[in-house]
């Protein structure tokens, strides 16, 4: 059973589509020759006025399909989570805005999917990855009940999409740690509840593995808890956690310190439950001191085929695991696997590559090496066994 593999665009800052084509030109293409790969999937970020003018304007959607084409790549995939300013100085919470209790969102995620619809390889199914509701301040039952009826709107958007085209464009919710759907438990309850929504199986999950990871959930018993509930599994996003495994370890802090940058936010939670903090710093520079008797484990997203140094590792077998029992699901064989690793430009020194076209290379190369089960292998001379540390 193989699973089509792409690289997400989120890691380049472009907000208009000429800066989207150049992001093909000088980082996809290559990136695709360097791991050795005849066609290579890439999972676009379109921001809000890109998804508008693609959604609406066919020579546009000829200027990214021609640059498409030439570089060999296929775009089955969306990432429709940043709306805008993804790259900005400073993002942090702003992420998770316009959230799903505007008509923003709504509309923003159907302009993507009729652009996706557009420009899918033929005969394939695409797939679209969403923010989990909001963020978890302020939300209410008014809230909860917008977001309902915004998703609901969202479904019917997707099948007229498929009547008007033939084309199936699923939506996945992705739970996001500080978010009203945190983990993988709450998609369930809050989907399971409302099986309107999933019933066709338009709407379903995103299983990103970095946010599995630090959830410190099972990766068998979050996929099966999903299956069990109807719940598709749409998309996985291929990312790796940041793990403290010892943090009693006095090297910890020091360690921990060149992760907390102004960017993004990076979320902590140890494995007891007893603790959780919003942002990296919140843990660095608490007053009242985390607990060290379990792991922590924090939102950073890092290479799959790095190894941070001791005391800090990466939980590389909550990806394996989740990815293996996404293939024992019904329509396992049927989810897009996109590598999202965003964060190359914030992550410490002793993590980042020569250039960023060798650092996404290895990573291909790494889940080709990795997960075999899921992903057709390449010719061995395309594998440089020394990325596979």
């Amino acid at each position: 059973m193989r699973v089509e593999l792409s690289y997400c665009t989120n890691v380049h800052p472009a907000e208009d589509l000429p800066g989207i084509v150049r992001q093909l030109d000088e980082h996809a293409g290559p990136v695709r020759r360097a791991a050795g790969l005849e066609r290579l999937g890439v999972g676009l970020w379109m921001p809000v006025g890109v998804a508008s003018l693609l959604s609406d304007d066919p020579r546009a959607r000829g200027v990214l399909a021609d640059a498409l084409e030439r570089n060999g790549l296929e775009l089955r995939t969306v990432n429709a989570f940043p709306y805008r300013g993804f790259h900005d100085d400073v993002v942090k919470l702003a992420v998770y805005r316009p959230d799903w209790t505007t008509r923003e969102r709504r509309e923003y995620t159907l302009d993507c999917a009729r652009a996706l619809a557009a420009l899918l390889p033929a005969g394939a199914e695409g797939s679209i990855s969403t923010l989990p509701l909001g963020w978890r301040e302020g939300w209410d039952a008014a809230a909860d009940r917008a977001a309902e009826e915004h998703l609901a709107g969202l479904v019917e958007g997707l099948a007229a999409l498929e009547r008007e085209t033939g084309r199936i464009v699923r939506v996945a919710i992705e739970p996001e740690p500080g978010c009203i759907l945190d983990d993988v438990a709450d998609v369930v309850a809050w989907l399971g509840a409302r099986p309107h929504l999933t019933a066709e199986g338009r709407l379903g999950l995103c299983l990103d593995t970095c946010h599995l990871a630090v959830s410190f959930a099972d990766p068998a018993g979050a996929v099966a808890a999903a299956a069990a509930a109807g719940i598709r599994i749409v998309k996985v996003q291929a990312s790796v956690a940041l793990e403290v495994p010892d943090p009693a370890d006095p090297r910890t802090v020091d360690a921990l310190r060149p992760f907390a940058e102004e960017r993004y936010v990076h979320q902590v939670r140890e494995a007891s439950g007893r603790r959780s903090a919003d942002d990296l710093p919140e843990v660095l520079d608490a007053a009242a001191p985390w607990p060290t008797d379990r792991a922590w484990r924090v939102h950073v997203h890092i290479p799959l085929h790095a190894r941070p140094a001791a005391p800090l590792r990466a939980t590389t077998e909550v990806l394996l695991a989740a990815v293996d029992a996404v293939l024992e699901t019904p329509d396992g064989g049927d989810a897009h696997l996109d590598i999202e690793t965003y964060t190359w430009s914030v992550l410490p020194e002793e993590l980042q590559p020569e250039t960023l076209v060798g650092g996404i290379a290895a990573e291909l190369r790494w889940a080709h090496a990795h997960l075999p089960r899921a992903v057709a292998g390449v010719p061995a001379s395309g594998i440089d066994e020394r990325s596979l540390v």
